[in-house]
């Protein structure tokens, strides 16, 4: 292939992308602007091409533009917004990415994919409006948009025994949570029972994924906009104003942008926030509360979170432990899923199979209950029977089986036999450790011994 075929497939591909495709060079002069770009800014392309940005767009400068700011900083720049006038004096705005272009570490010019952002603040309105309609004050108890209250937490464990206890205590008062668990953990569980547990419980709840989102696209949700804001803004509230008198959830709040994190530092402190675009305070009466799914001290460390922030959240802090953590909880989860999918796909399915149980107890579950959730489904799917067997469940299961399936020695297969023996009767006296030891013909005290061998911290305070 030739090197003007090669060009030819490349100029193609650029222009048929569904993005505008801005590049210069090192001097700020554009070197390419396909359709999509010239459509974004009400121009045509040879109305660009070959021109120096201040000639085209005036209103920029060097510390306005993020081509010529990827260009000085060798950096490049994502999801920035970006505001300018167009050399018709049209108002434009985009989300764009700014990349700088190296040779040989030597830039020689940079390329920025911009996003119509006026489609995404229509869209963003467009959201706002259904929010409004689907959290609006109740009229009725139990419509304040959550489905899950303290009791739908399902736990032996220790620890999460004790997440249930603060859950109540938290719930009495307005104080910030930041809640932090694995993905699948049940964190939404944990928020929305603390909003069912408080005075707020009549009043709505609203969560928001931060994840993913533009900086800009995030403020204009959170906070609202006021008419002129921007070019068919109209007055629009925001999940602040939404939320008011109720329960905020901002879940992965390690997602947010930190000059963000700052502003929304700022609402929690006063109680107001501002339209974008309007110099009117509002005040909001409005819990905040957030869950992350990677530590906050990661984040910390990583520069993710504002320290300031994590301590004006932290003022209950909930750590909620793996499935792995919480051996005990395994058997219980697996018997409510069995249920749940028996009513929901009218079948009589009783249990696991012996050879299931132990599949699943072996399992490492990185995805926790969730995918707990999905595997009882899956098979509950497969299952024809009264019995879920090992080659119902996900065909992953059954290749991790065969991989781990290495010699122990008879030491390891004795430990690993008895755990799940006095698992299984711990169950089934519901914790009760005298009940237990009688059940296994052991003295209580070697019970209680073996207890906090195979499940340190994991098991409550002995029931006598």
């Amino acid at each position: 292939m030739t090197n003007q075929n090669r060009e030819r497939i490349i100029h193609h591909i650029l222009e048929t992308i569904d993005e505008g495709i801005h590049a210069v060079d090192e001097k700020g002069i554009t070197v390419f602007y396909n359709e999509i770009a010239a459509f974004h800014d009400g121009l045509k392309v040879d109305e660009v091409v070959g021109k120096h940005l201040f000639d085209v767009f005036p209103s920029l400068s060097e510390e306005t533009s993020t081509l010529l700011k990827a260009i000085k900083t060798k950096k490049p720049i994502y999801h920035h917004s970006q505001t300018y006038i167009n050399i018709k004096g049209e108002k434009i705005e985009t989300v764009n990415t700014s990349l700088p272009i190296l040779s040989e570490d030597k830039v020689i010019g940079a390329v920025e994919i911009a996003k119509d952002y006026s489609a995404i603040k229509r869209l963003t309105e467009r959201l706002a409006d259904l929010q409004k309609q689907v959290h609006s004050p109740p009229k009725a108890e139990g419509s304040n948009g959550t489905r899950y209250v303290l009791d739908d937490i399902i736990t032996a464990s220790k620890n999460l025994l004790m997440i249930k206890m603060l859950v109540k205590k938290a719930a009495i008062t307005s104080s910030n949570v930041l809640i932090y668990g694995e993905t699948g953990t049940g964190k939404e569980l944990i928020v929305q029972a603390i909003h069912n547990e408080s005075q707020r419980r009549d009043a709505p709840f609203i969560a928001q994924n931060c994840a993913a989102l533009p900086e800009a696209l995030l403020e204009s949700l959170l906070f609202g906009t006021a008419k002129g804001s921007y070019t068919g803004a109209v007055d629009r509230p925001g999940l602040f104003e939404l939320s008011h008198g109720g329960t905020l959830f901002l879940d992965e709040l390690q997602s947010m942008p930190l000059n963000l994190q700052a502003k929304l530092l700022r609402v929690i402190d006063d109680g107001t926030i501002r339209r974008i675009g309007s110099s009117h305070s509002i005040t909001v009466d409005v819990r905040v509360i957030a869950a992350m799914n990677i530590s906050p001290e990661k984040c910390l460390a990583e520069g993710k979170m504002r320290e300031d922030l994590y301590f004006r959240l932290n003022v209950f802090g909930i750590n909620l432990p793996p499935l792995r953590e919480r051996p005990l909880d395994l058997p219980l989860l697996i018997s409510y899923f069995i249920k749940k999918y028996n009513h929901e796909f009218q079948k009589r399915v009783a249990a696991l199979s012996d050879e299931a149980q132990v599949l699943l107890k072996h399992h490492h579950w990185p995805g926790n209950v969730r995918e707990l959730k999905h595997c009882i489904e899956f098979a509950m799917n497969m299952c024809d029977g009264n019995r879920i067997k090992t080659d119902h469940l996900p065909p992953y299961l059954l290749k991790e089986e065969d991989t781990s399936k290495e010699a122990h020695s008879l030491h390891e297969k004795m430990s690993m036999m008895e755990k799940e023996i006095i698992q299984q009767a711990l169950v089934q006296s519901e914790g009760n450790i005298l009940k237990t030891a009688k059940l296994l013909q052991i003295p209580r005290q070697t019970l209680q011994y073996k207890v906090k061998k195979y499940f340190p911290d994991q098991f409550s305070a002995p029931k006598l």
